[in-house]
This record gives structure tokens, sequence and C-alpha cells, in this order.
């Protein structure tokens, strides 16, 4: 039986991909990240261990005893953790952090997928086991955005590409083409916590693809906690790239959206964006 790895990370993207790898015919072998893997991602995967987020010699070790020689990633794993002392770094993983140039998200990701792949383990893009997830083009919503919102989305789609190229994050909340919070360590839903906190309602939020966005990893996803997140600062619409980003529970984030009266839109390129 064909085997593939999963190094899962937080929230429903590993047990989704999971399910769809063993629909394909995988024996889905899992390395669930502690602290941040959800505990019932035993119920989705052929076999698991659970490992600390910064044991990357152990991870690897792990991989290669279970016979894994591809692999996906999957799950957030925030930044965050390397200034919270939840992370107990192995000796690999201390060496790994010495040779970076920086800590961007790119830096550390290419690193990591190095080190998996001189031990004969290949990454392979998160979209092979997620294209019913990817979100098409069109409207999602019987809500649409009005006119103001589509120029506020072409205003932030500028600003959250340029965000990206400089690797820092892929959201913006912006209103009144005015940008009121970016996405960077804290991650999306605290973006949209201080932007929308900041302009009281009607907030615009437009997360996209980094213009060098590699597919291995750390596409743009959003699921009903984006929209449950939007919805406590009254923010009223939202953006995605479509095609590019990771819909969860898309029936779920419809309905929520619909019933909090929030527009949901996918767009290749918003006009006057460029």
């Amino acid at each position: 039986m064909k085997k593939i790895g999963l190094i899962s990370g937080m929230g429903e993207l590993p047990k989704a991909i999971a399910l769809e790898a063993k629909a394909k015919g995988f024996h889905v072998m899992a390395i669930a990240l502690e602290p941040l893997a959800d505990k019932d991602l035993t119920e989705y995967v052929d076999d698991i261990r659970w490992i600390n987020v910064g044991k990357l010699g152990t991870i690897i070790e792990s991989l290669k005893r279970s016979g894994i020689r591809k692999a996906v990633m999957a799950g957030k794993v925030p930044k965050s953790l390397l200034y919270k002392s939840r992370i107990t770094p192995d000796l690999r993983a201390v060496k790994l952090l010495f040779t970076l140039k920086d800590r961007s998200d790119d830096s550390i990701m290419f690193a990591i997928t190095r080190e998996l792949e001189k031990e004969g383990i290949t990454l392979l893009n998160t979209t092979e086991f997620c294209s019913g997830m990817l979100t098409s083009e069109g409207f999602l919503t019987s809500n649409r955005p009005t006119d103001t919102e589509l120029k506020d989305i072409a205003f932030g789609w500028k600003m959250a590409k340029e965000l990206g190229k400089l690797d820092i994050g892929q959201t913006v909340v912006v209103k009144g083409q005015a940008v009121l919070a970016v996405e960077a360590i804290e991650g999306t839903d605290e973006a949209i916590r201080r932007g929308g906190l900041l302009c009281g309602q009607g907030a615009v939020i437009v997360k996209v693809c980094k213009p060098q966005q590699d597919l291995r990893f750390d596409l743009p996803a959003v699921g009903p906690q984006t929209i449950n997140t939007m919805e406590q600062v009254r923010a009223s619409c939202l953006a995605v790239e479509a095609d590019k980003t990771i819909m969860i529970e898309r029936e779920a984030v419809v309905r929520e959206a619909d019933r909090a009266g929030i527009a949901i839109v996918a767009l290749r390129d918003p006009q006057g964006s460029k």
C-alpha cells in the first residue's frame, strides 16, 4: 500500500487531508505536533506519533522508521511559539535555527524542507490532497459586497500582495481604502480582531497568496472560525484568492456568513488591483 506522512499542526485541515489521502488509497502516518494538533486526529489516520513541535530530529526519524518517503504539511504552526517557551528544540532543530538568515516563514519552511530532503523524504504540494477545498472564483454567499466594499477589496488586494512579497503575512483589514491591520506573527484571527475593533463595524478582510507562494506549505486557509471572528467585530466582507485558498467546512462557512450578514467573494485579481 502507498504510504504518506502527514505533519500536522493546528486546526481541521489535517483531518480533511487525511480523509482525502485515504480515499486515494494511501496509508496515512501522522506526525501530530504537540501542543498543536487536535487530539481527535487519531480517528482520521492509520498511524500516529505525538511529538513536540521542536523535536525535528525525532520527527524525521519517526517518518523514516515508518517507511515514509513522501509527506505533506497541514495545519497552522504559530511562529509565536518561538517566543513563548512552548518549543523544546532538539539538537537538529537548534542547528537549523542557527543556519537561518532570518526567521521569516519562508526561511524556516525551506530549511525544514531541505532537512527532510536530506533524509529522502519529499514534501508534496498540499493541493494534491485538498483539491476539493480550493475556493472557486465567484460570490459564495447570498450577501454581495457593496460598491464601497469592492473598492476596499481592490485596495486591500494590492496591500496584501505587497505584504506577501515581504513574507510578513497574507491578510489585511481595510475600511474606507485605509489599512487598519496587517497580519504578522499573531495570525489571521488576531489581525481581524485588531482591525475590526479599530473601525467599529464594516471592516473588509482580504486574504491572498504570497506572490512567491510555495504550494507545499502555508496556503491561505479560512474556515468557520474566520467567520466567527469577523462576526465578533462586525466585519462585513471577506475576499479571498480564487483557486489558491483552502476553505475548510465550506457549507458551514457559507451558512454562518449568510446568517451573520457577511459577504464572501473569491477573486483572481479584482479590477483596479494591479
